[in-house]
């Protein structure tokens, strides 16, 4: 009889060099309940894995496109009956009773969709890599104390959004949602999908109890620029899509000057104009994604004070990296 309870999909490309790593961290875990689904996003042929380097009973699926982040999630995510969805990047590596902290709140908050893992540099010990995403008032997302060297809250506790670099998801939830956008492509992907989430009336929670060890750009083909590009322009999108109307209108004039200022800062680094060029394509797409929103907010089932109440109003803290979680 098939006990699996999640199922773990892992997104690759050229991640060839964390894949035993990874293998063996799954292989350790506590709880057993669980498959795994990989999609390989077309890795040049001596990155793609084998279905014999994989964990007994995975299901392997090589893609001969990229189909970036968001799409191969998807993609993956039909092959999956389980009630959970366990979504983690092929460069992190979960700690023995990971798996088991997720699946134990999940079980324990039914209104929960969605739930974070708590994140560590996978070379620095003792620095997080991100500990819940947080969600300024003008529209700009951040994972929450990014760097730090200290420990995350001790208790279970509400973020506005949480890292698909390892995230559980109920299945249902995922699908009443529609899946990942998959014009994001990657980055900020996540905090989209949690964000509709939210207006569908979900919680998402962030455990402090399951850790992973996270490498952060691990596959060869990330670019700093490539991020930026990604980052700013489905930053725009997710505000236009997302926030309701009342806080939209009211939060426009500081995202206009949050977008800016990002664009500005990023003269000063190394390929400076990918941030100006991600927010030329949100604008170009403006109209489209206006569309969009409509039918996401026509199917909002929550107040907009009760997103109000999960944003973090305070700028300044993108500069800190401040979480903003609610215990529960």
């Amino acid at each position: 009889m098939d006990r699996a309870l999640a199922t773990i999909i892992v997104v690759s490309f050229n991640s060839r060099q964390w894949l035993a790593r990874q293998r063996a961290a799954l292989e350790a875990q506590t709880d057993t309940r669980w498959r795994l689904v990989m999609l390989d996003n077309a890795s040049d042929l001596n990155q793609r894995p084998r279905l014999h380097e994989l964990p007994a009973t995975a299901l392997l699926i090589q893609s001969d496109a990229n189909l970036g982040f968001a799409a191969g999630n998807n993609r993956a995510a039909r092959e999956v009956t389980t009630p959970y969805l366990i979504l983690l990047n092929p460069d992190a590596f979960p700690e023995p009773n990971w798996l088991a902290a997720l699946l134990q709140t999940a079980e324990s908050h039914p209104t929960a969709a969605a739930i974070g893992s708590t994140q560590y540099r996978a070379d620095i010990e003792g620095v997080l890599d991100g500990s819940g995403d947080v969600m300024l008032a003008g529209g700009v997302a951040y994972r929450s104390n990014f760097g730090r060297r200290r420990a995350p809250p001790a208790q279970l506790g509400e973020t506005f959004a949480a890292c698909a670099a390892a995230m559980l998801i109920r299945n249902d939830a995922f699908k009443s949602a529609n899946g990942f956008d998959e014009r994001y492509f990657c980055f900020a992907e996540d905090v989209d999908l949690c964000f509709r989430l939210r207006l569908l009336g979900y919680k998402v929670l962030q455990s402090p109890s399951a850790v992973v060890h996270h490498v952060g750009g691990g596959s060869t083909g990330s670019r700093s620029g490539f991020a930026r590009y990604h980052g700013a322009r489905n930053t725009i999108w997710t505000f236009i899509k997302c926030m309701p109307a009342p806080l939209f209108w009211l939060m426009l004039p500081l995202h206009v000057l949050l977008m800016t200022t990002m664009c500005i800062v990023s003269l000063f680094r190394s390929d400076g104009l990918a941030t100006l060029r991600g927010v030329a394509a949100g604008l170009a797409e403006c109209r489209i994604v206006w569309r969009n929103r409509q039918e996401i907010q026509r199917t909002r089932r929550i107040p907009w004070t009760q997103i109000a109440s999960k944003l973090m109003w305070n700028p300044f803290s993108l500069l800190t990296r401040t979480p903003r979680i609610f215990i529960k």
